[in-house]
């Protein structure tokens, strides 16, 4: 239950700075304030459900494109929390792309080394309490 627990808050965390360093980066990226939580648990909880189900579809029908799966969640993602009155808002076809870029990057990085970062610490306290 705890591996869980710390997963969710590892996807939240890395989400949310994905789509920070898009805003910062890009200047076609908007994240409104006041939607800013919503759009995080939006895009966070498309983003586990859309991965797998695009990953089945694509395994079934067009095997070429699996690479890419991390790709396309996270942009549909992006654009079912862009649908959500005040959260994001992206102005070009450009900005799409980088921010999908941007977004996947962080999180996958996220994704793949804070659970390191938990693992070790709580292995080091295992050890200290032995």
């Amino acid at each position: 239950m705890l591996r869980l627990l710390i997963r969710i808050l590892i996807s939240l965390v890395t989400s949310a700075l994905g789509l920070l360093l898009a805003m910062w980066i890009l200047p076609g990226f908007h994240i409104e304030w006041g939607g800013f939580l919503v759009a995080i648990l939006v895009f966070t909880i498309a983003q586990a459900v859309l991965a797998p189900f695009i990953f089945n579809v694509a395994r079934k029908y067009a095997s070429a494109i699996l690479g890419g799966i991390g790709l396309v969640s996270t942009f549909v993602a992006l654009l079912i929390a862009s649908l959500f009155p005040s959260g994001i808002r992206v102005d070009d076809a450009v900005t799409w792309v980088l921010a999908t870029l941007i977004v996947w990057i962080v999180t996958a990085l996220g994704t793949w080394l804070l659970p390191l970062v938990f693992l070790k610490r709580r292995a080091g306290d295992r050890a200290s309490a032995a």
